[in-house]
This record gives structure tokens, C-alpha cells and sequence, in this order.
């Protein structure tokens, strides 16, 4: 099943060329909840079941809506920085993402498809990272990689979207804007391997990102399990599997596009009008004048 948010965020199911409205089956008003209606439906599943009846949803066709981030405020964004081969070496990292570990995202960085991403700097790179994402369903700590497909609840299109700066890696990825998500999320139970999946990321219309999922050196399970061995994973948390060579600058007015076997396809844009030169971010202390008297 593909879940969506739309609209004034309510929860649907996409089915065809439609979407059926599944939000007055969750039972409250959750709507307008800042987590998102796709959250709670995930938190009630974890918690007790919460099956959902598509056949008296009200349906609408999917062009006649707007779609949203599935999951707008996250729990937590988990990243891996290094997770293909090719772009380990595109790095010239000489470790594994075991050794350099997982990093946070903001949960205030995420928008849906058709959005902005808004770059902050107007003389620092930032970069497109096309990614696989992975959603929690069942609260995970210290899972096996054997079990940890059963803490999944689905899988989602994701960008990483990362300033080349000096700053702390957190921060270059957490500016708002910078985790686009969407345009649904896929459950579980289509994609009976998430390790074999085609992934595709266009600027404008020009391949650069292209790989298989069975590439990453750590594979979902692996993934899963060594996170949860670092950090509890609760319902509808997110983990960005990681990101293959082709990363590359982007411009204003570009068109970002993430493509996934068996998942969809997101598609946002790109605005500079709000860029400012790296020394004139706020906070940044002024050069020092000399001593004082």
C-alpha cells in the first residue's frame, strides 16, 4: 500500500490514479497534528493494529490533490555518510560506516514533493544526495539484522541534502528545506527486498546519481541493526540509508528528481533567493580588531 499525506494533511491511500481518504478511520482528529496523520496511523499500528478499510474510503483522482511530506515532523532522521562503495571512494573515506558511525538530521529540515529546497549560502556548494528511505514501524533496540525487517514499516524516496562548509555535519544537513521526503510512503510488505532496488537521481533532467540498493555496504538489516544498537528506533522515525557517487552542486531553479523501483518518484525544486555569503551567516563572530584598550 502506498500511504500519503495530502492536502491539509489528511492520510490516503494511493491506489491507481486515485487516492482514497483514509483520516476519519484513524478515529481522532490528527489532521493537523504537527507529527502527521501517516505518524499516528504508524504509532497506533505499532501499538495495537489499525487496519484500514479502502473499500468505503471516499476517493478523489491523485491529480486533483496536492501531496505532502508523508512525514513531516519525524521522531528522528538517522544518516549514514557512507554507505556505497562508490561514493566511499568518490570520498576518499578509507572506512566503513561502522567506523564513522551514524549522524542526526533536524526533523524541521523536511518537506514534501513539489517544494523547495532552499539553499542558504550563495558562495558554498550545495549538494543533491538521492537515498533510499527507511521507516520504522515497531519500536527497535539492540534488533539482529536477522529480525530487523520486522521493525520496518515501509520505505520512502529521500534527499540528503548537504552543504559543503565548515560547520558540524549535522548542521550542514539540517538547514529547513534540506530533507525533502516523498511522495508516499510504500509498506513493507510490497518491497520484499529492499537490498535490490534500482535508484535513480536527475538534476534537470541529467543522470547523476545511478545504483542498485544491493551496493551498500550495509544493507538494511545491517543498517537497522546497528543503529538500534546505538539508539532506540521508535515508530515513525526515518533512516536515510546512505548516498552513491554523483553527488553535485545545485543551482537556482534546478529541478531535483529521486527515482526508486517499487517506491515512486520525488520531484522538488530549487531556490537561491534567500542565499547569503558564508561570512555573513548569523552568529558568526566579527574578525578580531587587535587588542583591546
Amino acid at each position: 500500500m502506498r500511504l500519503a499525506l495530502f492536502d491539509a494533511g489528511r492520510l490516503g491511500a494511493v491506489l491507481g490514479d486515485d487516492i482514497a481518504d483514509l483520516t476519519d478511520q484513524l478515529g481522532t482528529a490528527t489532521a493537523h497534528s504537527p507529527a502527521g496523520a501517516l505518524h499516528h496511523y504508524i504509532e497506533q499500528l505499532a501499538e495495537r493494529g489499525a487496519p484500514l478499510d479502502l473499500d468505503t474510503a471516499p476517493r478523489t483522482p491523485l491529480a486533483d490533490v496536492t501531496l505532502r511530506a508523508p512525514l513531516p515532523r519525524p521522531g528522528k532522521i538517522i544518516g549514514a555518510p557512507v554507505n556505497y562503495l562508490d561514493h566511499k571512494a568518490e570520498m576518499e573515506y578509507a572506512t566503513s560506516i561502522a567506523e564513522l558511525g551514524v549522524f542526526l538530521k533536524a526533523n524541521s529540515s523536511v518537506i514534501g514533493p513539489g517544494e523547495p529546497i532552499r539553499l542558504p549560502y550563495s558562495d558554498k556548494r550545495t549538494d543533491q544526495e538521492g537515498e533510499l528511505g527507511v521507516v520504522i514501524g515497531r519500536t527497535a533496540s539492540h534488533v539482529s539484522a536477522g529480525n530487523a525487517l520486522d521493525h520496518v514499516f515501509g520505505y520512502t524516496c529521500l534527499l540528503d541534502i548537504t552543504v559543503r562548509s565548515d560547520e558540524d555535519r549535522s548542521t550542514r544537513k539540517s538547514f529547513d528545506t534540506f530533507t525533502p521526503i516523498g511522495p508516499w510512503v510504500v509498506t513493507a510488505d510490497e518491497v520484499p527486498d529492499p537490498d535490490a532496488l534500482d535508484l535513480r537521481c536527475d538534476v534537470n533532467g541529467s543522470t547523476r546519481q545511478k545504483v542498485n540498493t544491493r551496493d551498500l555496504i550495509f544493507g538494511v538489516p545491517e543498517l537497522v541493526a546497528y543503529i538500534s544498537s546505538v539508539m532506540t528506533l521508535h515508530p515513525g522515525d526515518v533512516i536515510a540509508t546512505g548516498t552513491p557517487a554523483g553527488v553535485g552542486s545545485l543551482q537556482h531553479d534546478d529541478t531535483v528528481v529521486v527515482d526508486i523501483e517499487a517506491i515512486g518518484r520525488l520531484e522538488v525544486t530549487v531556490d537561491a533567493t534567500r542565499a547569503t555569503p558564508y561570512d555573513q551567516r548569523p552568529g558568526r563572530r566579527a574578525p578580531h580588531s587587535g587588542a583591546q584598550r
